[in-house]
């Protein structure tokens, strides 16, 4: 008994909603970092937390945004590059680090 054939455009997929969930969060994680940093008036530390989360942020939702095109542009889309895909981690990361340190 063989196994069924695996449906190729089902991994892109879900791989395009994961891109979209992590924006989404990044989103939120920059918003409450902003949100904490201006909290009580602006602080020059405050400022350029938030400054620098914004930057993360847009890093991340640019590297988010090709990937999602490159996953719907064609059937068997390229695999992400180990440069590309240390930037979103990086990202990632240090935009949880900001936002952590805010809030401490």
């Amino acid at each position: 008994m063989s196994a069924p054939g695996r449906d190729p455009g089902l991994q892109p997929e879900r791989t395009r909603l994961a891109w979209r969930r992590t924006t989404l969060s990044g989103t939120v994680a920059a918003v409450l970092a902003a949100k904490t940093a201006l909290h009580g008036g602006p602080s020059p530390l405050g400022v350029v937390a938030c400054a620098l989360c914004a930057v993360l942020w847009l890093g991340f939702l640019l590297l988010a945004h090709r990937r999602i095109r490159a996953l719907t542009a064609s059937p068997a889309p390229p695999r992400l590059t180990a440069r590309h895909a240390s930037a979103a981690a990086l990202c990632t990361v240090a935009l949880a680090v900001f936002g952590a340190a805010l809030v401490f």
